[in-house]
């Protein structure tokens, strides 16, 4: 029990570290460099701030890599309680991480693009355009992944009791908001409104870092077991 209290507080960690890194990266910097609706200001930033750009990117490497290890340790914490559904979560968890890599691909192309002296400033724009929107939406296709990710991790808390069972319902309603989210807006429907089906997963992960890092994991009772 100890040791499994050790490897949930390990999760939390790189799950805290995920937050931190996508608040920074994607909330806090991205506006500053990327402009998807205007390549040609994007492509400025980028000459004009290489270095905030180059935060950027080490930004989203650093999201990439705590999500892949969240993955690998929430894996970890819950395959003695449910090996099916622990492989799921590290599964799409892991997923996740590729599809945001490819985000990150796209941006150090883009940084070494604006630097280069071959290309014509209109030949960078359009290539600059071009990885903008793969940035873009290799975030909004990572939105289906993530809800994914969610969905058995709650599923696993609320059937083991192993933590709070409202922990584990958050969870799952935020899974089902991430992929609702992605689907309705790839239909080509547009509204502020979509926001509002991400925020149980927000608040669900948020209570999930604290509990972990705070308690950990509830041992194994005979209420369990029953």
């Amino acid at each position: 029990m100890i040791e499994l209290i050790k490897t949930a507080r390990v999760a939390g960690f790189w799950y805290l570290l995920l937050a931190i890194f996508g608040i920074l990266g994607f909330m806090v910097f991205h506006s500053q460099i990327y402009l998807s609706s205007d390549p040609e200001q994007t492509l400025t930033n980028l000459i004009e701030q290489e270095s905030l750009s180059r935060v950027r990117l080490l930004f989203e490497l650093l999201i990439v890599l705590s999500q892949a290890l969240a993955a690998v340790w929430f894996y970890k914490l819950f395959k003695s309680i449910n090996d099916a559904q622990a492989w799921a979560v590290g599964i799409w968890g892991s997923i996740n991480a590729v599809v945001i890599m490819l985000s990150a691909i796209a941006m150090a192309a883009a940084i070494q693009i604006a630097g280069s002296e071959v290309q014509t400033f209109q030949d960078k724009v359009l290539l600059i355009d071009l990885l903008g929107q793969l940035i873009k939406h290799s975030w909004k296709v990572g939105g289906l992944f993530f809800g994914l990710w969610l969905i058995p991790m709650g599923h696993i808390i609320v059937t083991s009791e192993r933590m709070p069972v409202w922990l584990g319902r958050t969870l799952i309603l935020g899974g089902i908001g991430y992929i609702l989210s992605t689907l309705i807006s790839y239909m080509g429907f547009h509204h502020s409104l979509l926001n509002v089906l991400t925020i149980p997963a927000t608040i669900g992960e948020f209570w999930m870092i604290g509990y972990l890092l705070i308690y950990g994991i509830r041992p194994l009772n005979e209420q369990n077991e029953a």
